[in-house]
């Protein structure tokens, strides 16, 4: 993206599955997403120079070479392997040995070093803590932002479901409810007026789809991701195995998020006295198959529901959502 250099601002979305930017141009909001992923190939000065003449992002590390980014799932068909991640259940894994120094080289390649000098705010998303496990986010917020503070940026952070609210919501205000299904968790916010109430997240999410139903087909596991991604959808009727496999799984966890929120809700104390229903917004890449919204709405339902609601929608953008609310945030930090 050459016109970064007068960028004043970006937003970028952290997720376990996805890295997304995105950045203001005069009046256009412009994105660039890569896959949060990568895979191991074996090291040679030949495999080395041509992945170089071919300008395809990886690094070399003893015996392998990891391709990274949105090739990875090239070389991963290629094969026969799975893709491997930096980041497991929406926070660094620590038990990923190359996992750090490659999110390092994604978020360097996506941030141009030439920003340093203008050093423009930059906004990235967290994940809230998961219900019942209000564990400590410390490392994984504190060695994100050391990364992009290296890279010459002023990084600030923000929660993803009021990311997504901030890139949604502005026609209420910034009141109402943002759910983020992504790879690792769904993160779930609730804000009144911009200021964010209630945050938690559960862990059932995209890649819990994928890991299980890979376990019951026996494919693997970025197979079934592909599936999900390209030619799944919720009309009652699959075609195959896998898609009616995926089906199971993600009713599964769409009736593990409705609980919880209707759990959430119900518990906390001091909930806002909203003087009129607000809307819920759906975002994330586990958002998008066709018909999703409607399969979340009728379970939603079928709860006592302690809050009124104007409408449940999905985001304009699923994928860009939580980006483009980073970056509302970081123009409004300006």
């Amino acid at each position: 993206m050459s016109t970064r250099q007068t960028t004043p601002a970006i937003g970028l979305d952290v997720g376990t599955s996805r890295i997304v930017v995105a950045e203001r141009t005069g009046q256009e909001t412009r994105y660039e997403s890569q896959l949060n992923a990568f895979v191991d190939i074996p090291y040679s000065k030949i495999t080395k120079a041509a992945l170089e003449r071919e300008k395809v992002p990886h690094t070399a590390s003893g015996q392998s070479i990891q391709v990274h980014g949105n090739e990875s799932q090239r070389f991963a068909g290629l094969l026969n392997a799975e893709i491997k991640r930096p980041m497991t259940a929406g926070v660094l894994d620590a038990k990923e040995p190359d996992g750090l120094r490659v999110i390092r080289e994604i978020l360097s390649s996506m941030l141009s070093a030439e920003e340093k000098e203008n050093k423009p705010k930059l906004c990235f998303t967290v994940p809230a803590a998961p219900l019942g496990a209000e564990g400590s986010l410390t490392y994984h917020e504190t060695t994100i932002r050391q990364i992009l503070t290296d890279l010459g940026h002023q990084p600030i952070a923000i929660n993803e479901g009021l990311a997504v609210i901030y890139g949604e919501l502005e026609s209420s205000n910034y009141t109402g409810i943002g759910v983020s299904c992504g790879g690792g968790l769904c993160n779930v916010c609730l804000a009144y007026l911009s200021v964010p109430v209630l945050s938690f997240s559960i862990s059932k999410a995209g890649d819990f789809i994928d890991t299980s139903a890979a376990a019951v087909t026996g494919e693997r596991a970025n197979l079934i991701r592909l599936a999900k991604e390209d030619s799944f959808h919720f009309n009652g009727f699959f075609a195959d195995k896998i898609h009616q496999v995926i089906g199971v799984y993600y009713d599964d966890m769409i009736r593990s998020l409705v609980s919880a929120l209707k759990d959430a809700f119900a518990r906390t104390k001091n909930l806002p006295n909203f003087n009129r229903p607000i809307p819920m917004v759906l975002a994330g890449g586990t958002a998008l198959p066709p018909g999703f919204r409607d399969r979340f709405e009728k379970l939603l339902w079928e709860q006592d529901f302690p809050i009124s609601l104007s409408e449940i929608r999905t985001a304009q953008n699923p994928l860009h959502a939580t980006a483009k609310g980073a970056l509302v945030y970081a123009l409004s930090d300006l």
